[in-house]
């Protein structure tokens, strides 16, 4: 049976060097990359340090300890898809303004012909 520690630090792995692949082959931009080479690392510490693990969980009163890691991994779900849906917002502001901008210049153009 595999250890969940070493699940989660063979994930983080995986992770990491994907992430560092994409940036290479520029399927991902370096500024979104950093959210999750920071997650990888994080997860990659956090894995390591089994006794930290299980102290955050003594301490939050978790039971299970490796369910935090489970909750690490949750919470930055969550945060990128706020980042995303910040990425978003700003992108729709942005087509909505140049769809506005080529309308204008186009009801110019035809009435100066």
């Amino acid at each position: 049976m595999m250890n969940i520690y070493f699940l989660s630090l063979l994930l983080s792995l995986s992770f990491l060097v994907t992430t560092f692949e994409l940036v290479r082959r520029q399927k991902l931009k370096e500024q979104y990359s950093l959210l999750w080479i920071t997650f990888s690392i994080t997860m990659l510490v956090v894995s390591l340090n089994v006794t930290f693990v299980e102290k955050i969980a003594q301490w939050m009163g978790v039971k299970y300890a490796p369910a935090i890691l489970f909750l690490f991994g949750l919470l930055f779900c969550f945060a990128i898809m706020l980042h995303m849906t910040i990425v978003i917002t700003k992108l729709s502001h942005q087509v909505l303004r140049l769809a506005q901008e080529l309308t204008m210049m186009k009801e110019s153009k035809s009435s100066h012909e």
